[in-house]
């Protein structure tokens, strides 16, 4: 059966914009695609629950899961991994507004040799194949942005290609159809590491390819492969401000006893975000390794200082002193 096609174009309805608070792409990106369906809250109600920290710069896609979870529960939310552009104008098309994560080019540096590059959550609400973009509601830059195909697929690539939907409970059979075998997270898992291995053949100098190599093979605990690629990763090259979001590699050098390479990963990651919370955590596990107990609780004491209440420090701050 030859599948409908999809309309040139799409513009759903756009929800009330809302500009970014300082860090805070994540909560502006997830608070206008909640309103979409209707909710009435903020940013500033989603940041109080996932970064109760202003300057947390971080937001993990399964906060955003979290978040909608725990206190949207009338509406039903998944991510995904792997996803391409023909899926995002599908899910467009049947109107479902997207969130994705994205890499992009800051205006202004903040150390020398600073290469500026950082992430950032998009909500995509229209697309255009006549003229080749997406339309983005973008919580730094300002609402209905024209994103050009080829240049979002590129920033995309950078995160795994993640994207986030929002949904209610009746609309879930639609989405199921719309997402076929991605529907199921183990399947969908298997399929974004089939692209990863088969970007690093077509793209063997790209060094996003081989991190999400990495990643997906991190999911399935092949850690040996993870690192392997991760070593691939860094070799050509990663942006400064890689492990400010994305942490992999210390899973990857943590189970495979490479604790030297781990602890040199999360010091770096500490001089680029001095507060990350998952660098602090991972530091303090690499510390217990070495058998330096007390250095390891108080990692991951700073590492609940800077995310009161994350629940990985919590776990790894009981675990140690119970062993």
């Amino acid at each position: 059966m030859t599948p409908t096609p999809l309309p040139q174009r799409i513009e759903l309805p756009v929800p009330p914009y809302e500009k970014q608070d300082i860090n805070n792409c994540g909560p502006a990106t997830l608070a206008m695609l909640l309103r979409y369906y209707g909710w009435k809250g903020t940013q500033n109600d989603i940041a109080a629950v996932i970064k109760p920290i202003p300057q947390d710069r971080n937001v993990n896609v399964e906060e955003l899961l979290y978040f909608t979870r725990s206190y949207v529960g009338w509406l039903r939310s998944e991510f995904r991994v792997g996803g391409d552009l023909a899926l995002l104008k599908r899910l467009l098309a049947a109107g479902f507004p997207v969130v994705i994560e994205e890499g992009y080019l800051m205006e202004e540096s903040y150390w020398p040799n600073d290469d500026r590059w950082a992430g950032h959550y998009l909500l995509l609400t229209g697309y255009d194949d006549g003229e080749g973009y997406f339309i983005a509601q973008d919580s730094f830059y300002g609402p209905n942005r024209l994103i050009p195909y080829v240049g979002l697929d590129q920033n995309w690539q950078a995160f795994n290609r993640v994207y986030f939907l929002v949904f209610p409970p009746e609309s879930e059979a639609t989405l199921q159809a719309l997402l076929g075998e991605d529907w199921d997270v183990e399947a969908n898992r298997h399929h974004a590491l089939e692209t990863a291995q088969h970007e690093t053949q077509e793209q063997p100098d790209n060094a996003f390819a081989w991190f999400n190599l990495g990643t997906n093979l991190v999911y399935f605990e092949r850690y040996e492969e993870a690192a392997a690629a991760y070593d691939q990763a860094r070799t050509l090259g990663l942006p400064q401000r890689m492990l400010r979001y994305q942490f992999g590699p210390f899973f990857a050098y943590f189970h495979t006893h490479r604790i030297d390479d781990l602890m040199a990963l999360t010091e770096y990651a500490l001089k680029r975000t001095p507060n990350s919370e998952e660098a602090l955590l991972w530091r303090g596990w690499g510390l217990y390794r070495q058998g330096k107990k007390s250095e390891a609780i108080a990692s991951f004491e700073e590492a609940l200082k800077a995310h009161p209440g994350y629940p990985d420090a919590e776990y790894a701050l009981r675990f140690v002193q119970q062993n």
